[in-house]
């Protein structure tokens, strides 16, 4: 496992890992850090700290969007064409190279 020293500290750490000791994931993430999971110097994904929401923000996110022109019926095609648009192997470790 790798730490880093961020404010939000960051720890790296390969899918065995990950797997062998989800509990003890869990626990850091608990305490605040975030957690990447990597596979062959790919990261995988990451485990945060969930984001703590209210209605009340939730209400003002939507009255901000709301009659915003970037939202329309074909939001969710356009959000759908952006991720197939990105190169899951651009995402890689260039050090592992």
């Amino acid at each position: 496992m790798v730490n880093s020293d961020n404010l939000n500290s960051m720890r790296e750490m390969t899918a065995s890992e990950a797997s062998r000791g989800f509990s003890a994931v869990l626990d850091l993430v608990e305490h605040g850090e975030t957690v990447v999971v990597t596979r062959g110097g790919r990261r995988l994904a990451t485990i945060a700290p969930a984001t703590l929401a209210n209605g009340a923000e939730l209400r003002s996110v939507f009255e901000r969007w709301h009659g915003h022109p970037a939202v329309d019926d074909r939001f969710v095609e356009h959000v759908e064409s952006a991720r197939d648009g990105v190169a899951l192997e651009l995402d890689s470790d260039p050090w592992l190279d």
